[in-house]
């Protein structure tokens, strides 16, 4: 299970990244931009729903989306494109695991993944919210959903530690794609104070973190 995960995550990523390439050659990005306007709803849509997919099975890569959907939506559609997206599955991630136990979530993610997932509960994060918000800044906000589940948090103790994590830190990826493409400093500027803050609230977090 865990090597077929492995394999799926490398082809998913490149298969990404040459798709990508080639419409940038071909295309050009804003004509590319153009086209993915003109499909309407369907492209924030396909981005919504692989970010979505990259969640629920963490062995996928997630930060490529947030790249994406900044460089072809713009900052405030792809902004709210990932945010949705990650609220809807990262709630979904955390309801598998707080109704339905250790047993789907394995199933799901692979042995490899959910030793970080059972790494995490060890850290007693549903007794401090200061430090569960900061560690769903992370790169690890997937494996932590279902960990923080897993623990047995209420939801009204993980919605807004979720809510107040993903508007820093889904900002600096989207911003980044944003200002790439678009050549803009002001979303580059904005990405560079979210690393700052995510730096220095993930510093904090580890700081409390239980040895």
């Amino acid at each position: 299970m865990n090597k077929i995960q492995k394999f799926i995550s490398v082809v998913f990523f490149i298969a990404i990244f040459v798709v990508l390439i080639y419409l940038i050659q071909n295309y050009g990005i804003e004509p590319l931009r153009n086209k993915i306007e003109s499909m309407g709803i369907w492209a924030p849509f396909g981005i919504f729903i692989l970010r979505g997919v990259s969640i629920i099975l963490p062995a996928l890569p997630s930060s490529a989306y947030s790249l994406l959907a900044g460089s072809l939506l713009g900052f405030q559609k792809g902004y709210m494109t990932i945010i949705f997206s990650d609220i809807v599955f990262c709630q979904a991630a955390f309801f598998i695991a707080r109704n339905y136990g250790r047993v789907p979530v394995r199933n799901l993610v692979g042995p490899k993944a959910m030793k970080k997932i059972e790494s995490f509960n060890q850290n007693q994060l549903e007794e401090n919210f200061f430090l569960m918000t900061g560690l769903l800044m992370t790169g690890l906000f997937d494996f932590l959903s279902y960990a923080i589940g897993i623990g047995g948090t209420r939801w009204k103790i993980f919605t807004p530690a979720l809510l107040i994590s993903l508007l820093i830190s889904d900002s600096i990826l989207v911003a980044v794609g944003a200002g790439v493409s678009q050549g803009a400093g002001l979303f580059l500027g904005i990405a560079l104070l979210g690393m700052f803050a995510l730096a220095t609230i993930s510093g904090l977090a580890k700081k409390k973190m239980p040895k």
